[in-house]
């Protein structure tokens, strides 16, 4: 019996570095000078813009990587939006996410119209919720 139970602590302990070490690691392919993280208990979502650095006026991507962490899963859904809460309002265009495989994403059609303080918001669907993160970017 204690074979066991210390053959499963191992396991377990096993399976938390390696989600340490994938957590550590995730979205170092992207440019390390134009990444950004977004830390929440369940998930760290890395991104980086691409054309970089991010401009006024001008269509962009966003090159994204969600790591789980605290055992949640991958997102099952990503969606990518930006505001302006001091204007309340949006984006005049619809952002697309093309999902790319194991936690990585891609977002086009962004594209920040005017002078101010911008949001960034990613809704994470994973585990029966939702998760909604958020980056400012103040653009001038």
């Amino acid at each position: 019996m204690k074979a066991l139970v210390a053959g499963l602590f191992g396991l377990l302990l096993s399976a938390l570095s390696t989600h340490a070490t994938q957590a550590a690691d995730c979205g170092q392919q992207l440019d390390a000078r134009q990444r950004r993280e977004i830390r929440t208990p369940r998930h760290l979502l890395v991104f980086a813009p691409s054309p970089a650095p991010l401009a006024l006026g001008r269509h962009f991507g966003l090159d994204i990587v969600v790591c789980p962490r605290a055992g949640a899963s991958l997102p099952l859904a990503l969606k990518v939006d930006a505001d302006m809460p001091a204007h309340r309002h949006g984006m005049n265009y619809r952002a697309t996410v093309q999902t790319l495989g194991e936690g990585r994403y891609r977002a086009e059609g962004l594209f920040l119209h005017m002078p101010g303080r911008w949001r960034l918001l990613f809704d994470l669907s994973a585990d029966g919720r939702l998760e909604r993160l958020s980056h400012e970017v103040d653009l001038e």
